[in-house]
């Protein structure tokens, strides 16, 4: 054995200091961004059935919600809209008096600091489910960019910091920046769902949301999951067209192209969580299978090293209470 040559790489792993002194990937509260779901009516706060610790809440009890983000440490939101009343064309999106627009006033005339995301999109909104104007069962392109870049100023003017169009419709950061611009907002930057796959990882936030498609799928402007070059087409016409941050949907399983998007462009990048990933966590910790801070904390760490930025996460309140507690 003394004539053996090799590395001492275990020097470095002799105790949790020396550990921490060589950590190359750091979570902290700044990185979490947490997804509220807000709903119309009084006196709500309802679990969401498949996202256990989620809920609906209106507007009279988010001032409780918002509390505890804030004293969590968590600096930032999304906010995604579910209305009593659904169209067509989803008027309410884009309405002056849509539920994320009330929120969002909401939330910036009590907690200014707070920055509040707000998502783009029309899914929640229509009464088919599908994210664009549908015409014979088709959904149809450019006429849904006008009331996508329509919901993005209202949004604006309602006091959004950040605007996140989640639709991928082929030309929304064009047209949402466009609309913007044109209405005086060229501050507000856009965090775009640059790729976003067509994922089976989706269906509890679908029941948060109540977006389910009411016919066929939305296969048809999200991606195949088999696809990675794609990813980056998707993510420099984005940039190209005036996305300051790109979000990568879903994180956990797409972890390749995190870092592939994070090498090729010089843009912050977000991770999306998913519901799916969520709630496969949180089922197996509430069966005992599985150690639930653990395996979260190594989750979001992962995304990170992969290339996150920022992180979007139902986890966001958890991690909050367990990196104070490091």
């Amino acid at each position: 054995m003394s004539e053996l040559q090799f590395n001492r790489h275990r020097r470095l792993r002799q105790t949790e200091n020396m550990r921490a002194l060589v950590r190359e990937t750091h979570l902290r509260k700044e990185d979490l961004i947490y997804p509220l779901f807000v709903v119309e009516g009084e006196n709500i706060r309802r679990l969401v059935p498949s996202m256990p610790d989620v809920y609906h809440i209106s507007l009279d009890n988010l001032q409780a919600e918002m509390d505890e983000i804030v004293s969590l440490g968590i600096k930032s939101i999304i906010l995604f809209g579910v209305p009593a009343e659904k169209d067509e064309v989803g008027s309410q999106a884009y309405h002056d008096h849509g539920i994320v627009q009330q929120a969002t006033r909401f939330v910036k005339e009590r907690y200014p600091e707070i920055v509040v995301v707000a998502d783009t999109c029309l899914c929640q909104y229509t009464s088919h489910g599908h994210c664009g104007i549908v015409e014979g069962g088709k959904i149809l392109n450019d006429p849904t960019l006008d009331l996508l870049a329509k919901t993005a100023v209202s949004q604006a003017e309602a006091g959004a910091d950040i605007i996140a169009p989640s639709n991928m419709m082929d030309g929304f950061v064009a047209a949402i920046r466009h609309g913007l611009d044109e209405a005086g907002f060229t501050d507000v930057p856009i965090m775009s769902y640059a790729v976003k796959y067509s994922s089976s990882f989706y269906g509890p936030f679908r029941d948060a949301a109540h977006s389910t498609p009411q016919f066929g799928d939305r296969r048809t402007y999200q991606m195949d999951p088999a696809n990675r070059l794609e990813a980056l087409r998707e993510a420099q016409s984005d940039i190209e067209e005036g996305a300051d941050f790109l979000i990568v949907k879903p994180a956990l399983s797409y972890l390749d192209i995190m870092r592939d998007v994070k090498d090729r462009f010089n843009a912050p990048v977000v991770a999306y969580n998913v519901s799916g990933e969520y709630s496969m966590v949180k089922a197996a910790a509430q069966n005992g299978w599985i150690d639930e801070k653990g395996i979260v904390m190594e989750k979001l760490v992962s995304m990170k090293r992969a290339g996150a930025d920022l992180i979007v996460t139902y986890h966001a309140k958890d991690a909050a209470r367990w990196l104070s507690e490091s």
